[in-house]
């Protein structure tokens, strides 16, 4: 087999770019100190969407106060549960429309940041929720969001995506739409600094996810003269991005794990995380999201555990389907083999230890699925169209099937070359 160089950024550039995303974004130790004046720009009353375990925490507190010193009139609002479920942002909603506010202050973790989206869809144009599901569904502008998260890893504060708990479906519904984006995202990495190990494990493999999911995106065709879906795939601007998402989270995941205190490895993997949701944001996500859905709503296990349990065996179908950017995931993970195939598996397996030191399981039978459960997940995980249709690996049954079956097994050798047909480039040879 020939042996040839890795993709560089000195490639012949290919395909088109879109980004959409917050007027602004701040980063860095810090930048939480410019929500007054941020806020301000969009009027006086402040609806603030902020998870009830950090409604009480000093520096919640002193955010609330500095923007009470700066004239404006504050509503705290914590009622933000788990999964957010869909009668529960109904009332939400009710309750921020009688409070009449100018903007909504986003603060916590992903739920906290998807919920204060879905209460200014609310507030601006009314319920219910359901008439929004997919995407391109939200008719206009909402009220104007400013965003901090206080974990690294969903990367709300940049996308367009919310994602809502309905008991009338089996899994999670999106709701997508570019009038989603916050108009502003503040990343201050000391908002991190007290996550709990679990927390920062989970949230910091979905940060990776995003970003080796954005980057192996398949190209879609797209036409440039209607309104383009929310999820373009893969586009020359989310390439880098993600990229460098990887390669800053990766090596400083499991350094942020085993210690919280470590403000260097805390800011590595917020930057990371950022980046991955600004590439992730206009690509979309494909395989470990879609089957992660239906796995979540059976297992009732974290999104980022179902997510980075799944990514190394989506990522094994990949092999002899897009070596080349598997091999280029390679060096951002700091392999340094010239040989595209040994590369791609060596990034393989770089992902695959990784979520292992992080506490990761191994298997879905670790987490309870059971094997009869398989078909109903494949089923399921192609209802969500718009992520599967990423997918380098196409959307053929047997394919889901087969990743699953290995996932359930804990072993990506079952994962055979012959069972993935997907989107292979012209030209290109099996490993």
């Amino acid at each position: 087999m020939p042996r040839t160089t890795h993709p560089t950024a000195g490639s012949a550039l290919t395909g088109t770019g879109t980004l959409r995303l917050p007027s602004r974004i701040h980063f860095g130790f810090g930048v939480r100190d410019q929500l007054p004046l941020i806020l301000a720009e969009h009027g006086t009353r402040v609806f603030a969407v902020v998870d009830p375990f950090l409604a009480g925490s000093p520096e919640f507190l002193r955010t609330v106060d500095r923007l009470r010193a700066a004239g404006l009139s504050v509503e705290v609002h914590t009622d933000v549960l788990p999964e957010l479920p869909v009668d529960s942002l109904t009332a939400s909603g009710t309750v921020a429309a009688a409070y009449s506010p100018d903007v909504i202050l986003a603060y916590g973790g992903g739920s906290s940041l998807d919920a204060a989206k879905l209460i200014a869809l609310l507030v601006a144009h009314g319920g219910p929720l359901s008439a929004y599901y997919g995407e391109n569904n939200v008719p206009g502008p909402v009220l104007p969001i400013v965003a901090v998260p206080t974990t690294a890893g969903t990367g709300s504060e940049v996308t367009p995506v919310a994602v809502i708990s309905d008991p009338d479906r089996e899994m999670k519904i999106g709701i997508s739409s570019h009038h989603l984006i916050p108009v502003a995202a503040v990343v201050d990495p000391e908002l991190t600094m007290g996550a709990p190990a679990s927390v920062t494990a989970y949230a910091g493999i979905d940060a990776l996810v995003h970003a080796l999911e954005s980057y192996t995106a398949a190209e879609l065709p797209l036409d440039w003269s209607a309104t383009l879906p929310v999820f373009t795939g893969s586009n020359v601007f989310a390439r880098q991005l993600a990229l460098e998402a990887v390669r800053r989270i990766a090596p400083n995941l499991a350094r942020a794990v085993a210690d919280g205190s470590d403000r260097e490895a805390r800011a590595e993997v917020a930057y990371g995380s950022l980046l991955a949701g600004m590439s992730f944001g206009p690509t979309g996500t494909h395989l470990s999201h879609a089957l992660q859905y239906p796995i979540g709503a059976i297992t009732k296990t974290p999104h980022g555990l179902g997510t980075g349990l799944m990514i190394p065996y989506v990522l094994q179908a990949c092999v002899p389907v897009i070596p080349e950017k598997l091999a280029a995931i390679d060096v951002a993970l700091g392999g340094s083999s010239t040989d595209p195939w040994v590369a791609a598996q060596d990034a393989v397996d770089r992902v695959a230890r990784l979520c292992r030191a992080i506490g990761i399981p191994v298997g879905l039978a670790e987490i309870g699925v059971a094997r009869e459960d398989l078909p109903r997940i494949a089923e399921l995980a192609l209802l969500s169209k718009r992520l599967v249709d990423i997918s380098p690996v196409g959307s053929e049954p047997s394919t889901i099937l087969t990743i699953l079956e290995a996932a359930h097994a804990g072993d990506r050798s079952l994962i055979a070359a012959s069972a993935v047909r997907g989107r292979r480039p012209a030209g290109a040879a099996r490993p």
